[in-house]
């Protein structure tokens, strides 16, 4: 019978051989005993073929079908047996030392559920990267934004942001999670597809009392818009839908209806931006994610409900209780240290 693994890197791949290619042989020297997955997505590429010729030490998890991101996580790793599990999207170049920090910090406080790395840009190293940078945070309605990068604004790494802190979400870029705790939370919502479904686990399991973490000890470079570009109307859709989601399953009671309102508003003032800047099919984007978020209302209170009667909201979340558009397009504050706390 094979041992249990205390740590499983678990890559999720689809159509993205050539990443596969770059980046599989770092993630094999420099994660020491860990036990390496790929859980490939039904790609159409010869993902799989290359793997198997190439690299016949890594674990492959084929899935039947294209589950997107949560889908494809939630179902191969019912079939991983470790302690840890380290998400790693494909477009990630990991570093020397890179796992054990991240162990480190999970083994160091048994209430720590999940923590990330610093992530910073592969095209341009000295930057932090869009999706993580050094530690994720939401503002009280509920938009995420990181220690580094604000919006558009991504900051130059100068060892501002090098200690090691509780955050509000870990990057699913590179995220390290306590396989019980992601198995026991029901994993990702399958119900977002992509994008911001790690914001959503987090917040429920600080719900019941746990803590995200982000810890600069451990270093990766991400490429960023490998699956989908940052503008791209699919994407503006998700983001749109899903924020309206996680909000709506996560707020207390007593904040939910105004901040949805107040929200719903916001998103019709981005949707004039977008039309002043003639990206009309970002517009488009943003009028079929309040008609999803409409038409999911049902399954949505079903999932608050479930939710909220396990476990009670904790007023002691790391939530940024101002508007970060406010702050960032009014007030012009966009770094974090800038932001008045």
């Amino acid at each position: 019978m094979e041992s249990r693994s205390k740590v499983a890197v678990v890559i999720l791949n689809y159509n993205t051989r050539d990443l596969l290619e770059q980046f599989i042989p770092l993630v094999k020297a420099y994660s020491g005993d860990a036990q390496i997955i790929v859980a490939d997505n039904a790609s159409p590429d010869d993902s799989v073929n290359y793997l198997e010729q190439n690299h016949p030490d890594v674990k492959i998890i084929k899935l039947s079908q294209n589950l997107g991101f949560c889908g494809g996580y939630n179902e191969s790793l019912k079939q991983v047996d470790a302690e840890y599990l380290v998400l790693l999207n494909t477009d990630v170049e990991v570093t020397p030392g890179w796992l054990n920090p991240l162990v480190a910090v999970l083994d160091a406080d048994p209430q720590i559920a999940c923590c990330q790395p610093k992530i910073k840009s592969y095209h341009n190293k000295k930057v932090f990267e869009h999706a993580g940078a050094a530690g994720g945070f939401i503002d009280y309605l509920g938009y995420p934004f990181c220690r580094g990068r604000i919006f558009d604004t991504v900051e130059e790494d100068h060892g501002q942001y090098d200690n090691s802190s509780q955050v509000f979400w870990a990057s699913g870029a590179c995220m390290c999670i306590r396989a019980e705790l992601f198995k026991s939370f029901g994993g990702f919502d399958e119900s977002f597809f992509a994008h911001m479904e790690e914001i959503d686990l987090c917040w429920r399991m600080q719900l019941a009392g746990y803590k995200v973490f982000y810890t600069p000890e451990s270093e990766v470079f991400h490429i960023g818009g490998g699956t989908l570009d940052y503008e791209n109307p699919r994407k503006v859709y998700l983001n749109f839908r899903n924020g309206l989601f996680m909000i709506y399953k996560n707020l207390p009671s007593n904040k939910l209806l105004p901040l949805i309102f107040l929200r719903l508003i916001l998103d019709g003032v981005a949707a004039c931006s977008f039309l002043l800047k003639g990206k009309f099919n970002a517009i488009l984007s943003v009028l079929n994610a309040h008609f999803s978020f409409y038409g999911n209302l049902k399954s949505l209170k079903s999932k608050r409900k479930q939710l909220h009667s396990s476990h009670k909201f904790e007023a002691s979340l790391p939530i940024y209780n101002k508007s970060i558009v406010y702050s960032y397009f009014v007030k012009k504050q966009q770094t974090y240290k800038s932001l008045d706390k």
